[in-house]
Order: C-alpha cells, then sequence, then structure tokens
C-alpha cells in the first residue's frame, strides 16, 4: 500500500510540471489559434539558460526563473512579431510548417553550441527529501510542484480576473468581435504569444533541475502536452489541469507496476491520444442510437 501512495504522490508532483507546459501550448493553441510546434523547444532554451547561468556565473536555478521568464516572453513576442504574424491568415498547414521550421532550426542551433550530451545542473540540495504524510519527497521535485502551481494559479487569476485575462478570452471566443468592440487583437495576440514562451522558458528551468539540458528535451514535452491538450479540448485551459493529471498518474502506475515500466510509460501519451480520439468518434455515434 505504501507503495501505491508513493506512486501517487509521484504523479501528482509531475503533473505540475506537464501542467505548465500544456497551458502554454493551449494558450498559443486557444487564443492565437496557432499550434506551435516550436513550442518545446523555448523549454529548451529555458533549460539551457538555467543551466548557462548555473554553470558561469553560479546562479542558482531558482533565480533563473526571472530571468528565463523575461528571456522566453521577449523572445516569444519577437518570434510572433517576425514570423507568425505575417502568416495569421494563412492556411493552418502553413502556419504549422513554419512552427516546426522553428522547432528545427532552434534543436540544431542548440545542437552547434552545446552539443549533444545532456547537462546537469547540480544543486546542493537536489539530494535531499523531506517527509510529506509519512512518505519521503525529493526537495526538487516538491519546490517544483510548488512553483509550477504557483503559476498557474497566477496564469488562471490573470486570465479570469484581469482585463487583460477578459480580452484575451474575448479575442479566443470571437476575434471578430473582439476587434469590433475596439480590442487590439494583435498586441493580445502578441501577449499572449509571450506568456505562453514565458511558461515553457520556466518549465525548462524546472526540467534542468528534475532532468538536464539537452537540444532533444523539449520534443518529448511537446509530444505530452499535445496529448494533454488532446484530452483537454484543444484551447481548453481548465481541462488542461486535468489532462496533466491524468497522464502523470497513468505513466507513474505503468512505470512502477508494469515490468520494463520505465521504457512502457514513454508511450502512455500515444495511447491516453488513441483513446480520446476513438471515443470522441464514437460519442455521435451513440448519441443517435
Amino acid at each position: 500500500m505504501e507503495l501505491f501512495f508513493e506512486t501517487l504522490l509521484a504523479g501528482l508532483l509531475q503533473s505540475g510540471v506537464y501542467a505548465l507546459v500544456a497551458s502554454g501550448l493551449a494558450l498559443s493553441v486557444g487564443v492565437v489559434g496557432i499550434v506551435n510546434f516550436a513550442h518545446g523547444e523555448f523549454l529548451m532554451v529555458g533549460a539551457f539558460i538555467s543551466w548557462g547561468l548555473f554553470t558561469w556565473l553560479g546562479a542558482d536555478p531558482l533565480l533563473s526563473l526571472l530571468v528565463a521568464a523575461v528571456a522566453m516572453f521577449a523572445a516569444g513576442a519577437l518570434t510572433y512579431r517576425l514570423t507568425l504574424a505575417p502568416v495569421l491568415k494563412a492556411p493552418e498547414l502553413n502556419q504549422m510548417l513554419l512552427t516546426f521550421g522553428i522547432s528545427i532550426l532552434l534543436q540544431n542551433l542548440a545542437l552547434l553550441i552545446f552539443g549533444g550530451n545532456t547537462r546537469l545542473v547540480s544543486t546542493a540540495y537536489q539530494g535531499e527529501a523531506v517527509q510529506l504524510l509519512g512518505l519521503s519527497v525529493g526537495v526538487t521535485k516538491l519546490m517544483a510542484f510548488v512553483l509550477a502551481a504557483t503559476l498557474l494559479g497566477g496564469l488562471y487569476t490573470m486570465l479570469y480576473r484581469t482585463r487583460l485575462g477578459r480580452a484575451m478570452r474575448a479575442v479566443a471566443q470571437n476575434r471578430t468581435g473582439a476587434h469590433l468592440i475596439g480590442l487590439e487583437v494583435d498586441r493580445v495576440y502578441l501577449i499572449a504569444f509571450g506568456v505562453a514562451s514565458a511558461l515553457a522558458g520556466v518549465a525548462g528551468v524546472l526540467v534542468s533541475v528534475l532532468l538536464f539540458a539537452s537540444p532533444a528535451v523539449g520534443l518529448v514535452y511537446t509530444l505530452k502536452a499535445f496529448a494533454i491538450i488532446v484530452m483537454a479540448g484543444l484551447g481548453n485551459l481548465r481541462g488542461v489541469l486535468w489532462a496533466s493529471l491524468a497522464l502523470a498518474l497513468s505513466e507513474a502506475f505503468v512505470q512502477t507496476y508494469l515490468p520494463g515500466g520505465g521504457g512502457w510509460s514513454e508511450a502512455v501519451f500515444f495511447l491516453l491520444i488513441f483513446v480520446t480520439l476513438i471515443g470522441r468518434a464514437w460519442r455521435p455515434v451513440g448519441a443517435r442510437a
């Protein structure tokens, strides 16, 4: 029974980072209408910012959070202005190919600059643990979850309690109507994409501590974020929370209870996407029956 609760807690803690990454992607899809295949690469850049500040300046990753957030907000806003804004009215395939190209560009730049090896961020408290409800929990995992939950709380407060958040939701629901009532739609797009990129950058800092920084680390989180927003419904920010928890718990239990679960857990998100899409395809048939 203790193993069951340890697995449950591990899944819960992992869901924080997943929700942070997926919320940024859902913001891009829901508000801007862009399926951003480079979202994971923004996470990767955030991870290397954390590693670089730690390696060259000895800065604690917690101090890197603000730097990564500001840097990736600026990078996201610049990316939107220079590359995405001109193709907003183009076919969706063109938009997706553009973001896929940005993804490949960032990956290859990282490979040229840093090489293919993983880079570790080793803090003094990385091996420490605390007792939580009678279970031993790693300090870094607990801190990552608390930080992710705090940032997500701030994001949802902004979306549902501020004028900017109301503008974002208005643009997401009806862009033409939002423009007609005087909202600066292009400015909302830029801010929303910048915030989404900042969330990815902060998640990258957390990933650099929990795992590592490498040119390929973003791809894994891109795939998992897509699985989450498919389960939640494209652009459904509230649904991202339960979908992130479902994915993290599924991975944790597969890893713990299946033979060779460490490898199988990496395929869980494919199964969840398959089940979700099949379920949605059959739902209208059941309703008609």
